[in-house]
């Protein structure tokens, strides 16, 4: 009885927490993009970059893997295709109390591919398999993959449905499903646009493993995206998925993720006013100068916020120059 008590408390935490999510991006959501994403929505799922493993273990660990404290909930994704490697890596991780690991298995860029990780992995689930089991037994969280739906000419749905259960199979429980194939010979940027959208494939994923959480990733960039794809559909018979994630809508419109708080989180939720944002911008953004890092890098991702407002221009002037958050809307916005 304990058993299935914790068993059922963990479904709904699982459910709940991953409910919407904003994906692991490179050279976007660093400690300071994610800084601005969790002032703007409390309860959003938030991802590292990806780091490898060999990054994590030679590397500047603090650098890589430090974060703020308020961005919790949030996960570490990890890069690799060897088990002890990544072993190691989530061992030095899980001193770091991140709230979960997730293995990269979609990313398709030339370089990933040439060292047979990412998206590559999905032609050998087993090793996937073996390498979820070695961070389960080193991290002591729960281990996530993030994944296309196919890869150049495995395109079948029975692909990615033999990767998922052989997973599933090996304690993996929550898969993030980019629902579109991945073509090798394509660049990154290509991967994101040209193969096609196909959520039913998320669809009938949760259908065959009932038992499993589905997050759907790929081209959702608004309020009725969301929902579609969260609520059960008039046109299919299949359930809907367990959650969405979203990538670079976010980071040209940040304030997107205070309207999914509010509709899909806590309707109760009252955001910072901009004057309160700003301020703690500010605050941040002196802490950090004070620690040495770089002005320019700090407030890189956060140009999109603001949007097309009227000033949003000079707004995205003034910190590409360095200007300090509150300086650069004070000048922008007659603050």
């Amino acid at each position: 009885m304990i058993v299935f008590l914790i068993g059922l408390m963990y479904h709904f935490l699982m459910k709940f927490r991953h409910t919407v999510c904003v994906a692991p991006m490179m050279d976007i959501t660093d400690k300071h993009c994610r800084f601005l994403l969790r002032l703007l929505a409390k309860d959003v799922f938030l991802y590292t970059e990806m780091l490898h493993a060999s990054a994590i273990i030679y590397g500047d660990r603090d650098g890589l893997l430090g974060y703020n404290e308020i961005e919790h909930p949030i996960g570490l994704q990890i890069g690799g295709n060897d088990p002890n490697t990544l072993y190691k890596a989530s061992k030095i991780a899980s001193g770091y109390s991140y709230d979960e690991i997730n293995l990269n298995c979609g990313c398709p860029s030339s370089r990933v591919l040439a060292g047979n990780f990412g998206v590559s992995l999905m032609q050998s689930p087993g090793l996937v398999a073996d390498c979820i089991k070695a961070m389960q037994d080193a991290s002591g969280v729960a281990v996530t993959v993030k994944h296309r739906i196919g890869l150049d000419n495995n395109e079948d749905y029975s692909f990615v449905r033999d990767f998922v259960g052989i997973l599933s199979e090996n304690g993996c429980k929550l898969f993030f499903v980019h629902a579109r194939k991945a073509l090798s010979k394509m660049s990154p940027k290509k991967n994101r646009d040209v193969p096609p959208i196909k959520m039913d494939v998320v669809r009938q994923l949760k259908t065959d493993f009932p038992h499993c959480f589905f997050v759907a990733n790929g081209e959702i960039n608004s309020i009725f995206g969301c929902a579609t794809i969260l609520n059960k559909s008039n046109t299919s018979s299949l359930p809907p998925a367990d959650g969405v994630m979203l990538g670079r809508a976010v980071s040209k419109k940040p304030e997107l993720l205070t309207e999914l708080q509010k509709n899909f989180l806590n309707e109760k939720w009252k955001p910072r006013s901009t004057e309160k944002l700003i301020v703690e911008l500010e605050r941040y953004f002196q802490e950090q100068v004070a620690v040495g890092i770089d002005r320019r890098r700090i407030v890189r991702t956060w140009t999109g916020l603001f949007g097309n407002q009227k000033g949003s221009k000079r707004w995205r002037k003034s910190l590409a120059d360095g200007v300090s958050p509150l300086t650069a809307y004070q000048n922008s916005f007659n603050f």
